[in-house]
């Protein structure tokens, strides 16, 4: 079985986003945290962008 190529979107010092597609060609999210992955399917992960866009937006950060 053909190993998943990762795409790393960004990262920083303690935090990290990459993406893969799984074997059926969904793409999937991964969001590192420290010792933390939390794993988004797109759907997920565009809800969890539009919340942090809300975040930023009440912040103002």
């Amino acid at each position: 079985m053909e190993e998943p190529t990762i795409e790393i979107l960004s990262e920083t010092e303690n935090f990290s986003v990459w993406q893969t597609a799984d074997p059926d060609g969904e793409m999937t999210y991964h969001l590192e945290v420290g010792p933390v992955t939390v794993h988004f399917y797109w759907e997920d992960w565009e809800e969890f962008l539009a919340l942090m866009r809300e975040v930023v937006r009440v912040t103002g950060r």
